[in-house]
């Protein structure tokens, strides 16, 4: 009997083993394949269909077998659509989009006929989104200042420092070290320091403080992804003055959706300015619904609730009437910046990569989903994170890149967010890092994935509007480090009056 089980259990160990082993190879032939598929795409503008393509040989098959992408392979810009454009296209993917505005119809006539009835008449005001978007004069100039030094600083410093590599200079690596510590000062004080100080020292509203901060990390990003880029390039060909960038293509790069650096990008023949107009109107809309959510669904509730020490009761239905609201701002914040504004940016610069997302309501584990909800971002933590750890580390600290990319986002999303709400409260940060190491498969994960993507929604909505109360309703006179960083909803026990009526 002992053998019998032991015969087994190698059966099972053996099947276990085939199974993850021809994962592996699939999943490294779906790579290639993609890659492959991506450089004929560039080089070919009318590529050949697969069906009248001639079949592989031996030589070309076992070439395929030990394929490894080379090192220093960056990505590939193709001409593509938006997966929601094409979508779109099909009538029953559509009527979703159509059940989306009949439910802010809804939403605009349950704020009217509430208006009616508890005021009597007919009441048309904005108050949330004109306090959110306070303001915006300081906003649009500190834009300014902010892009214009980038324009002028970031690629001043690199033209300067390509010429003193050369070599008509005799210590180029303390010019190296001379130029790359300026750089570094003005990432630090210049795009980092000097606008958080004027959103914190002016009190922006919210959406303004977004305006600013979300602004300040994307030009950090693309400044750090066009040096990256170049300076190997400059090392590597130092005496061709044709390897600096010029002036016109970086300022393209400022302007394009995406924050990988290249001199060049496919591009599409015409501007559509119909889709563009479109796009930039269902972000407007997009605006207005989310106005409504928390009209209707968000500010009565946390309004009402009694702000008191914890209590598992009422937490739990805090979390789950929050679900709801959380759920359609996700789709929302999706929906109008990932699809509508990066395509309508895309169009009006003739930019024809348009995969700023990928079908990340098919995945089955969170970390896929993070993989495809946010392409453009991805693409940079991939490239510039996760591939430099590992070239830094010489390959031997995977894990360790991937909890370390992990950790930078998470960092990132807490920075943005402890600056526009004006407190720290890492609910995001823990997110982040609970659900890294999901890698499961099959379609009931799916519906997994979706379960606690809903639930976590809710978890954020209620967490976040509760401090957000807590911080106006009970301030703290003379607060030390400590209890800045101590959530407010913690320990504030008053109650909200009734003539409590402020943001």
């Amino acid at each position: 009997e002992q053998v019998i089980s032991k015969k087994l259990q190698l059966k099972r160990k053996a099947e276990y083993l085939k199974s993850d082993l021809m994962h592996q190879i699939d999943s490294q032939v779906n790579d290639f394949m993609d890659s492959l598929i991506e450089e004929s795409a560039v080089l070919e503008p009318a590529p050949v269909p697969a069906v009248f393509s001639p079949p592989l040989s031996e030589k070309e098959r076992s070439k395929l077998r030990h394929f490894q992408p080379p090192h220093g392979q960056g990505k590939q810009f193709v001409s593509r659509r938006s997966l929601l454009d094409e979508l779109f296209e099909v009538n029953h993917i559509r009527t979703i989009y159509h059940m989306f505005i009949a439910l802010l119809i809804l939403f605009i006539l349950s704020t009217l006929v509430v208006d009616v009835i508890e005021e009597g008449r007919l009441v048309l005001h904005f108050d949330l989104l004109v306090y959110a978007f306070g303001q915006f004069p300081l906003v649009v100039c500190t834009w300014i200042c902010m892009f214009l030094s980038m324009v002028l600083v970031p690629y001043s410093l690199f033209y300067l420092w390509a010429q003193t590599q050369s070599g008509s200079y005799s210590h180029p690596r303390w010019c190296s070290l001379l130029f790359g510590s300026v750089f570094l000062l003005y990432q630090a004080v210049g795009v980092g320091f000097l606008p958080t100080y004027v959103v914190v020292t002016n009190s922006f509203p919210p959406a303004s403080c977004f305006i600013v901060i979300l602004e300040q990390v994307r030009l950090l990003m693309k400044a750090h992804s066009f040096v990256r880029e170049n300076v190997p390039r400059v090392l590597t060909w130092a005496k061709e003055k044709n390897m600096i960038p010029q002036v016109s293509q970086y300022l393209y790069f400022l302007f394009a959706p995406t924050l990988i650096y290249r001199d060049k990008y496919p591009r599409s023949p015409v501007i559509r300015w119909s889709y563009v107009a479109t796009k930039l109107l269902q972000v407007l809309g997009c605006m207005f619904y989310a106005y409504y959510v928390f009209v209707r669904l968000c500010i009565p509730q946390f309004r009402s609730i009694s702000l008191q020490l914890f209590d598992l009761r009422a937490m739990v239905l805090c979390v789950f009437n929050s679900i709801l609201p959380g759920v359609l701002i996700l789709f929302l914040g999706f929906f109008s910046f990932l699809h509508c504004w990066l395509n309508a940016f895309g169009e009006m610069l003739r930019f024809a990569d348009r995969m700023f997302y990928k079908d990340w309501w098919n995945s089955t584990s969170f970390a896929n989903y993070y993989r495809t909800w946010n392409v453009v971002v991805h693409d940079w933590l991939y490239y510039y994170v996760y591939r430099d750890f590992l070239w830094l580390s010489q390959k031997r600290f995977r894990p360790v890149a991937m909890l370390f990319v992990f950790t930078v986002s998470a960092v990132v999303h807490e920075y943005i967010l402890a600056i526009c709400f004006g407190f720290f409260y890492p609910v995001l940060f823990l997110m982040f890092n609970f659900i890294l190491h999901d890698q499961r498969k099959g379609p009931i994960w799916n519906v997994i994935m979706w379960t606690a993507l809903f639930l976590g929604q809710g978890v954020i909505i209620c967490l976040y509007s509760q401090e957000w109360y807590a911080q106006r309703y009970c301030p703290l006179k003379e607060p030390s480090f400590l209890e800045l960083l101590k959530p407010r909803s913690w320990s504030c026990q008053r109650g909200l009056t009734e003539d409590s009526d402020s943001l």
